[in-house]
């Protein structure tokens, strides 16, 4: 019998109550429970769970743009005076908002929905930092909102699909649900001043306010350095929020 064979480390070791040797790797030791077990390495586990993490963050970061806060407008409030201003001119929608006609449902709504503009617009421009983003979603939304209940409280006949389709596109295409409903509050608004001679004035300077305030608000976007446009915006679109308050006397 050689000397290999009459001293065998391996055997001598696993002999001992704990102990368990992996081939190829004399060095390498493991503790083992009294069913043989191994246990889970502590860094191995964390490791995983790191990885996990890593792989939603991933995941959340490749979102599609729809699902991002809108950056739009995002450097407006050059200073401290025109911060100011533009919180003051979002304070017309809470007006507009009180002395809205609140006759039905819906045009309690659209009441309150004007002053949850005002409030948030107010939120927005005072805002700083990364809080700010989410509140411009937030105001684009909420302009959004009240483009839908206005439209509703005018055209009682909206079709059910129409209202659920913007009411599921508003978090994510706040400015297309806007568009669509302003657009048919502004037919809306030519046919009863066809009819009713008593709001032609009112429309008359309703389509002068829509395309100043159209013009500013183009102007905001394309030239952002240029001071108090989005304040100009805020006066043009409350003219025009009060004169379709005439609606709906």
């Amino acid at each position: 019998m050689s000397h290999q064979s009459r001293f065998n480390p391996c055997k001598t070791l696993e002999s001992v109550h704990g102990i368990h040797v992996v081939q190829h790797s004399p060095f390498a030791l493991k503790q083992i429970d009294q069913q043989g077990n191994f246990p889970q390495s502590t860094s191995e586990s964390s490791g995983k769970g790191l990885d996990q993490l890593l792989l939603m963050w991933r995941v959340w970061q490749q979102r599609p743009g729809c699902l991002r806060p809108i950056q739009g407008c995002i450097h407006g409030d050059q200073h401290l005076a025109e911060t100011v201003a533009n919180v003051i001119t979002s304070l017309p929608f809470i007006v507009l908002g009180i002395q809205a006609p609140r006759k039905n449902l819906n045009t309690k709504l659209y009441a309150n929905s004007l002053i949850g503009v005002g409030v948030v617009s107010s939120l927005y421009h005072s805002s700083r930092g990364k809080l700010r983003k989410y509140l411009r979603w937030f105001d684009y939304t909420m302009i959004a909102t009240a483009t839908v209940c206005l439209s509703r409280a005018l055209r009682n006949e909206n079709s059910k699909y129409l209202t659920a389709a913007s009411a599921a596109l508003l978090p994510i295409q706040p400015l297309m649900v806007s568009a669509i409903h302003t657009g048919m509050m502004e037919v809306a608004f030519a046919k009863r001043a066809l009819k009713d001679p008593d709001l032609r004035m009112a429309h008359n300077l309703h389509k002068m306010s829509s395309l100043l305030g159209g013009v500013l608000f183009v102007a905001d976007d394309c030239l952002p350095s240029t001071p108090f446009l989005h304040a100009g915006w805020h006066l043009a679109a409350a003219i025009g929020v009060g004169t379709c308050n005439k609606l709906l006397e």
